[in-house]
């Protein structure tokens, strides 16, 4: 198990921006693929991006364009820029683990989840 952490959410006009962060613990989380998922009120758990150990991203097509996924292996965290927000965004954001070399848009597929942070769009 990987200890993860999201921080960074808040409440923001719709057209602007926000950084999430997902801190781990652990020298093996380099290795993982990380994923960005988000859920709403009602609604199942979506993907939105991934990134592999390698580099190599992802997205969803409802945020390509406008969300950026991207880690820092030195100091164990992901990111994912969100720009041009929409009150469509408007859910819990989940970072997501797995050591399989796989980025699925599956949540399932993950093993190591954070305890999510709001984002919320308004218009």
């Amino acid at each position: 198990q990987v200890p993860m952490v999201e921080s960074g959410g808040g409440l923001v006009q719709a057209g602007g921006s926000l950084r999430l962060s997902c801190a781990a613990s652990g020298r093996t989380f380099s290795s993982y693929t990380v994923g960005w998922f988000r859920q709403a009120p009602g609604k199942e758990r979506e993907f939105v991006a991934a990134i592999k150990s390698g580099g190599s991203t992802y997205y969803a097509d409802s945020v390509k364009g406008r969300f950026t996924i991207s880690r820092d292996n030195a100091k164990n965290t992901v990111y994912l820029q969100m720009n041009n927000l929409k009150p469509e965004d408007t859910a819990v954001y989940y970072c997501a683990g797995d050591p399989k070399y796989v980025a699925s848009v599956v949540p399932d597929d993950y093993r190591n989840w954070g305890q999510g942070t709001q984002v919320t769009v308004s218009s």
